[in-house]
């Protein structure tokens, strides 16, 4: 079968008005998605911007891409609502079922990007959310007899409480939300946050780029979701070299800035993509092929979202490479090299990393 890989601009606008929107890739745009049961979804919250209450049946992480924002969580295990402020930089993972809310407090946009799995989704494709509160809200959906029944009100009581907010997904509040005790007097940014920025890269390259990874082993929270999370930049003209999956695991990402010539390899050998990704493209990685990408003149920032919370990327070239690992008389047999050529290709995967700056003219 053959796979559309194509990377992808978002094509489905969920919610647009005066407090922001929310835009989704759907499966119809990007078949694939629906096949490795993954998800993408981009919020804009223009201040005052309000996300009202919502859980989901999904596990993602959400990368802040632009401005800072407020954001309260309570996890399916738990009845404490925990309220922290995300900035850019910043990845946070929102469990399956999670109840979370998220508010513009401050002056400028803020842009989140949502990547995850759907595996226990109820239908495949676009994440499907379900609301608290507003137009669609869960709870609008009972009669008013179940409602005073349930929440110790009268019937009258019920037939407007879950009427009144007329927003779907996000409203434009009319003031600022009374919560700066709960933003400033929290002890859960170090549990629930990782900034991707600050963060100690894995691979640094002078004049070539970085990658910054957040797994279980770095943030714990992460393997609560079994998902892990990465910011790779490239300098012009860099290289990310030739890696997959060995874990069955795939990887979606998504461009924040810049370009780059993408491809990627698949089953016998078969290139499945040739193509370039640029900001706002979504891109996925199948299990098990191996992908690559050069950077464009003015580089590229991406980040992405691996279904595993402790991932196994094997490279196929740099000091990592398998073939680094292979004995000198394996090697030449499988290449079919001199013993020369052997020992020249041994050495020249010693001097190269995960990420190769451009070469020097």
């Amino acid at each position: 079968m053959e796979l559309n890989l194509a990377p992808q601009m978002p094509d489905q606008t969920v919610s647009e008005g005066e407090g922001g929107g929310y835009y989704t890739w759907s499966i119809s745009a990007v078949p694939f998605l629906g096949q490795a049961k993954l998800a993408a979804g981009k919020l804009v919250l223009q201040p005052l911007g309000f996300a009202l209450p919502h859980y989901a049946d999904f596990k993602k992480i959400g990368f802040v891409l632009q401005g800072c924002c407020v954001v309260g969580v309570i996890s399916p295990d738990s009845t404490t609502e925990k309220v922290v402020k995300v900035t850019k930089g910043d990845a946070i993972p929102v469990e399956l079922g999670a109840v979370s809310w998220w508010y513009n407090d401050g002056d400028s946009d803020v842009v989140v990007v949502f990547l995850g799995e759907t595996s226990d989704s109820n239908t495949a494709g676009p994440f499907n959310y379900y609301f608290l509160a507003g137009a669609l809200g869960m709870l609008g959906g009972f009669s008013p007899d179940f409602l005073a029944r349930g929440f110790g009100i009268s019937v009258s009581e019920s037939k407007t409480l879950f009427k009144t907010q007329n927003a779907t997904v996000i409203t434009k509040l009319k003031a600022k939300l009374n919560i700066s005790d709960l933003v400033n007097n929290n002890p859960y940014r170090n549990e629930m946050v990782f900034n991707l920025k600050n963060a100690l890269p894995s691979v640094n390259v002078k004049d070539g780029g970085s990658l910054v990874s957040a797994t279980a082993e770095n943030f714990p929270l992460l393997s609560r979701v079994n998902l892990s999370g990465n910011l790779v930049k490239l300098e012009s003209g860099a290289m990310l070299t030739p890696g997959y999956t060995a874990d069955s695991s795939y990887e979606i990402g998504y461009v924040a800035s810049g370009s780059a010539r993408i491809q990627i390899v698949g089953l016998n050998g078969q290139l499945a993509l040739d193509d370039r990704v640029e900001a706002g493209h979504v891109f996925v990685l199948p299990k098990f092929f191996v992908g690559s990408l050069i950077a464009d003149t003015e580089g590229i920032e991406f980040v992405s979202t691996v279904t595993s919370s402790e991932p196994k990327l094997l490279r196929l070239a740099g000091v990592e490479s398998v073939w680094k690992a292979l004995s000198p008389s394996v090697l030449q047999a499988s290449l079919n090299l001199s013993t020369e050529d052997t020992d020249i290709f041994k050495d020249k995967i010693v001097e190269t990393t995960a990420i190769i700056p451009p070469k020097k003219h």
